[in-house]
């Protein structure tokens, strides 16, 4: 059984199953992060959702680049977790099926495609507090304990 962290389902409530993607893209110390600005401005694992008939290390490939412009090399999955969340951007209530992967930044190939989205460096132990969800900062604190 896959982890749930964060919020605890509410009761009655109707969650729509959302599989995604993420990734923790190491060059050095730092990692690059992607700024969303909207609904609420955070700072987020570059990643996204999975479209069905899509495999994950393609869906992550695409979003990578959507949300940072760059291209990732080297993606091997760390684990994954569970969480209940309400999307405003998409106006749904999902339970996220988050995988999250490490891997190396390779080539910047563009600016973000997807408005609204920022690339940031930022150093490994400062991302850990900046993170917007409990799960990535989860992840990202385990890889670095391992380093």
């Amino acid at each position: 059984m896959m982890m749930r962290i964060g919020e605890t389902p509410k009761a009655g409530q109707r969650y729509v199953h959302r599989p995604g993607a993420y990734a923790i893209l190491r060059r050095g110390g730092d990692i690059l992060l992607t700024f969303q600005e909207r609904p609420e401005p955070e700072f987020q694992l570059p990643g996204g959702g999975v479209e069905i008939g899509e495999h994950p290390i393609p869906a992550l490939h695409r979003e990578i680049l959507e949300e940072t412009g760059w291209r990732a090399a080297n993606l091997r999955k760390l684990g994954a977790f569970r969480r209940f969340t309400f999307m405003p951007e998409y106006d749904l209530w999902a339970e996220k099926l988050c995988s999250v992967y490490v891997g190396t930044p390779v080539l910047k190939l563009s600016e973000p495609i997807e408005k609204g989205h920022h690339p940031v460096w930022m150093p490994m132990n400062e991302a850990v507090d900046a993170l917007g969800n409990d799960g990535d900062r989860m992840f990202l604190s385990s890889l670095i304990e391992q380093l």
